[in-house]
């Protein structure tokens, strides 16, 4: 059994831990410190169980940009880990949901995410390209959006993460 709560400081270790074994390099790992240490965790919850973090959900700012309109502000989800011997347990779906119910309290228009086109879905997210969005991590079925407030959107924006994904990720160059 495990439970879903905020990240502490304490967490750092094991939320470190958490990404280094469920991605293939430290990449995510870097990046979550990185937003972490800048303040940029704007919803970064554990799932723990005996004591042990066994998975993580972090939100940082993201922007839509659209032209001659002002950004709109929203959440970028990145990264989500869960420890290899508990994946497929519910761990993930269980800090989507309460990842997505924080980012909804604190009343974001939107979250953005690169991931999985069949995952995702269940949790409200869309291709972001029938907005007519792009941005420079992903594109196709895997760069995909959750709106929640649609009057809000226009089509055709450019989506921005924070800068220290620009930091530690080269954006593709076509």
């Amino acid at each position: 059994m495990f439970m879903v709560r905020p990240a502490q400081p304490g967490d750092a270790s094991g939320i470190d831990g958490v990404h280094r074994q469920a991605f293939p390099t430290d990449a995510e790992a870097r990046l979550v410190a990185l937003l972490i240490g800048r303040g940029q965790d704007r919803v970064s919850l554990v799932a723990e169980a005996l004591g042990q973090v066994v998975g993580h959900v972090l939100f940082s700012p993201a922007t839509v940009e659209w032209p001659a309109r002002r950004a709109l502000e929203g959440l970028g989800l990145a990264p989500l880990a869960v420890l290899p011997h508990w994946q497929r347990r519910g761990v993930g779906s269980a800090l989507m949901r309460a990842g997505m119910e924080a980012c909804r309290l604190l009343a974001v228009q939107f979250v953005v995410l690169v991931g999985h086109p069949e995952y995702y879905p269940r949790f409200g997210f869309v291709r972001a390209g029938h907005y007519g969005l792009t941005c420079d991590f992903g594109s196709g079925d895997s760069f995909q959006i959750a709106v929640f407030d649609e009057a809000s959107f226009a089509s055709g924006g450019v989506v921005r993460y924070a800068p220290e994904f620009y930091e530690l990720f080269a954006p593709p160059t076509e």
